[in-house]
């Protein structure tokens, strides 16, 4: 299986939190890296934060001191803490595997999980 399933979105207030997961069969195994990214309406799809196989992360300088991305390999799960959430964030998030080998390099994007805030 390469194509990741995104959960956890939803509508909150601003200043709220959402818990966004982020599930690859197969990604742990292969030691694939994962990224996430987001879209708002009429705009282009940025990144948002990354986290590599040995679990070292990386995040945009808008989301930064506010997301932490963290994963469990043993349900080749990749998680995405959002706290202090801003209207601004509001977006479709996705996520998708990266990596030097095939599999991780070949997976595609998921449905990928709404998050609205308003203020």
């Amino acid at each position: 299986q390469v194509q990741p399933v995104e959960s956890g979105g939803g509508s909150v207030q601003a200043g709220g939190s959402l818990r966004l997961s982020c599930t690859n069969s197969g990604f742990t195994s292969n030691n694939c890296g994962l990224g996430w990214y987001r879209q708002a309406a009429g705009k282009q799809r940025e990144w948002v934060s990354s986290i590599t196989p040995d679990g070292a992360t990386s995040y945009a300088d808008s989301v930064k001191g506010r997301f932490t991305a963290s994963k469990d390999n043993a349900k080749d799960t990749v998680y995405l803490q959002m706290n202090s959430l801003k209207p601004e964030d509001t977006a479709m998030y996705s996520c998708k595997t990266y990596g030097a080998g095939w599999y991780c390099s070949s997976s595609r994007w998921g449905q990928g999980t709404q998050v609205t805030v308003s203020s």
